[in-house]
């Protein structure tokens, strides 16, 4: 039952997502009426044109794109050729005849403005605009496509570009890994994806895993299983043929048959045995799977959500950050689970483990377009600081000719141009041994230095303190109307212990944590996944600084500048930054406290890989004691932490390394630990 199949998708897909592109076009008949309008002036006027009267023409062909809410699916968008190519089929002339050269070129131009006229007008409204080549549309559109080809499409949204004639490949089968900084356009492509706001193959049913499951009165694994709508109306017709078959009506026996043997394609006799697999290794114990949804807060009512796309099996599965607000072990189930995934899957998140073990491909967004590299991340980071170089050898070529030319006489305007001239060539050559054919006569551009987006984290060192420097001790803690969490707690670290709390979510990790600082003579840097805990939502994040630790406000835009905050962001009242720049602003802050203990809930999150990166260096950097709890395999490893466990109201150090414990939660949940293998 496709259509029953689509109706899920698009329920998930769809819901509360703004950007929705709507194509605004005029009827074909008034296409024509135009038209005819104007051969009658050409006859009137002896073959001549005015060229009001072709631009009027063209903005009635043209199909402006705008932003709003609908289900209707979207053609792609236009270029200048598609215009005249429509233009002269409707009047049945060939579009380029008895046009001179200059002509063509003063034709294509006029019809470009108009193009752009129009994209132009959308971005400043404040809404998206999408443009496609129509031959990419031809072979997105094959009923037959097992594969996603979009070429030359461009994306841009509140005036800003984002995708410029990018290329976007999909093969079927393939786990791709998106990556970029933050704030580029990752998340928006995967929303235009399922959207098919872009030319996606009708047959690949999409699904981008983003709303949380509506909270009612449903158990969270009816909600999972509610989600295969054919099975469900398999059941139903069941049911109902049964009691026919029972009041004597014979000639339904035959559908019936047929019915039994759809449901055991499908699989529908284990389906609510795999529905609770996933629930339970998203950390859902056999109680809470029963639990209505309603009883749950957000953000386990997402992980519902994720189990319903993982139960259905998409064709092509997005998932937009999704170790985020998962605890270590659901992180562990979901990336050994991937590691097994089918169809084709494509993921945007910053955590470089999670990239390494599930994906077999990666799609870097760098300038507007996306670039390609076969392999986990580990192989795309080898393979791109490779490119950079080469990038900056060519730099520096070209650097060197423009100072030669320039010292030979030529002025700098006829250096660039003479360099310009040999590029030109070299690509032209390049082509024609590939065999492509010469897209366009545009110029080619001087090479720009390469950029290299780089993020420093610095924590101070602290004076030498005498061990134990914090701990607890017979420490018996709950809360009230509710079961104890610690019951004779005992834990002590000195300066150069390095700790990573690990369990399931409820176990009490983060309240351990607030155990920690409130019992605590030294200084403690804490950093709160939940920021408004933390910070004055009202202030900007140079006031913050100022007034917290009397700093000059040039002093306190040098220390949020050093934690990567960008130095508009300085400025702007805290509740209007995003996650990760209020993060920033907490790390910045942490610094300035010069703790002699570092105590990190989640501090991946909402922070990009490079940062990430610098986290992980600051905290080795750091002479002091740190304690993390983090869902994040990549730093906990990098940073070489111990592994202390909250379990049976208690906290225990783990014997073994990282890759001991993944074994001992998959091995709870009756797994099997998938060896990787390279892709």
């Amino acid at each position: 039952d496709k259509k029953g199949k689509k109706s899920f998708f698009e329920e998930l897909s769809t819901d509360g997502i703004p950007e929705k592109v709507h194509e605004v076009a005029v009827k074909e008949t008034q296409g024509k009426q135009v038209i005819k309008k104007k051969k009658d002036r050409r006859k009137g006027k002896g073959g001549d044109a005015d060229e009001d009267d072709d631009e009027t023409n063209v903005m009635l062909k043209l199909k402006k794109l705008s932003v709003q809410a609908s289900d209707e699916d979207d053609e792609p968008g236009i270029i200048a050729e598609d215009v005249i190519a429509e233009q002269a089929k409707q009047e049945g002339d060939d579009p380029y005849a008895n046009l001179s050269k200059k002509e063509k070129k003063k034709k294509k131009k006029q019809y470009e403005r108009q193009v752009a006229s129009v994209r132009a007008q959308n971005a400043l409204e404040g809404d998206f605009s999408i443009s496609q080549a129509e031959m990419s549309s031809r072979q997105a559109m094959l009923e037959n496509a097992s594969d996603i080809k979009l070429e030359r499409f461009s994306i841009s949204a509140h005036g800003k570009e984002l995708f410029v004639n990018a290329d976007l490949l999909i093969v079927a089968g393939r786990r791709y890994g998106l990556v970029g900084p933050n704030g580029k356009g990752k998340t928006t492509l995967l929303k235009h994806i399922a959207n098919r706001a872009l030319s996606i193959p009708p047959n690949i049913d999409v699904l981008l895993c983003e709303q949380e499951v509506v909270a009612d009165d449903t158990p969270a694994v009816q909600a999972v299983l509610k989600a295969d709508t054919r099975r469900l109306k398999l059941l139903q017709e069941e049911k109902q043929l049964q009691a026919r078959l029972e009041r004597g009506e014979d000639s339904v026996a035959q559908r019936l048959e047929k019915v039994y043997e759809e449901l055991r394609v499908i699989g529908a006799a284990a389906a609510e045995a795999k529905a609770r697999r996933i629930l339970a290794g998203l950390s859902f114990t056999p109680e809470m799977q029963n639990r209505p949804t309603k009883r749950f807060s957000g953000g386990w009512r997402m992980r519902v959500s994720l189990a319903r796309a993982l139960f259905m099996e998409p064709t092509l599965l997005m998932l937009d950050e999704p170790t985020n607000h998962l605890d270590l072990n659901a992180v562990i189930w979901l990336n050994n689970y991937l590691q097994g995934w089918k169809k084709t899957l494509l993921i945007v998140s910053h955590d470089q483990s999670f990239l390494d073990d599930v994906c077999t491909d990666i799609i870097h967004l760098d300038n507007q377009k996306l670039y390609y590299y076969r392999g986990n991340y580990l192989t795309f980071k080898k393979m791109y600081v490779q490119k950079q170089k080469e990038l900056q050898k060519q730099y520096d070529k070209q650097e060197k000719k423009l100072k030669e030319l320039k010292a030979g006489g030529k002025s700098t305007k006829q250096a660039e141009k003479q360099t310009k001239d040999v590029l030109t060539r070299k690509q032209q050559k390049g082509k024609k041994k590939g065999g492509q054919e010469e897209e366009s006569q545009e110029a080619t551009e001087l090479l720009k230095r390469p950029k290299e987006y780089t993020v420093k984290f610095t924590f101070p060192n602290p004076p030498p303190l005498s061990p134990p420097i914090l701990g607890l001790h017979s420490v018996h803690f709950g809360y009230e109307s509710q079961k104890p969490l610690f019951k004779n707690v005992d834990f002590g670290i000195d300066m150069d212990s390095r700790i990573c709390i690990v369990g399931p979510n409820g176990v009490g990790k983060s309240t351990l944590l607030l155990l920690l600082t409130g019992k605590l003579n030294p200084k403690v840097g804490f950093f709160n996944q939940q920021y408004a805990d933390q910070l004055n939502m009202e202030e900007v994040a140079t006031e913050y600084l100022m007034r917290n630790f009397n700093l000059p406000y040039q002093d306190s835009r040098k220390c949020l500048g050093r934690f990567g905050l960008e130095s508009h962001a300085h400025t702007i009242q805290i509740s209007k930054l995003s996650g990760g720049q209020k993060a920033r602003v907490v790390f910045a802050e942490l610094s300035c406290r010069q703790p002699d203990v570092l105590i990190l809930d989640e501090p991946t999150n909402n922070l990009d890989i490079e940062s990430i990166d610098a986290l992980s260096e600051a905290i080795n950097e750091y002479k002091g004691a740190v304690i993390i709890v983090s869902h994040d395999a990549r730093l906990i490893t990098e940073t070489q932490c111990q592994l202390w466990v909250v379990e049976d109201s208690t906290v225990n150090q783990i014997d073994g390394d990282f890759d001991d414990y993944k074994r001992e939660v998959l091995e709870s949940l009756g797994e099997t630990m998938v060896n990787k293998v390279n892709p």
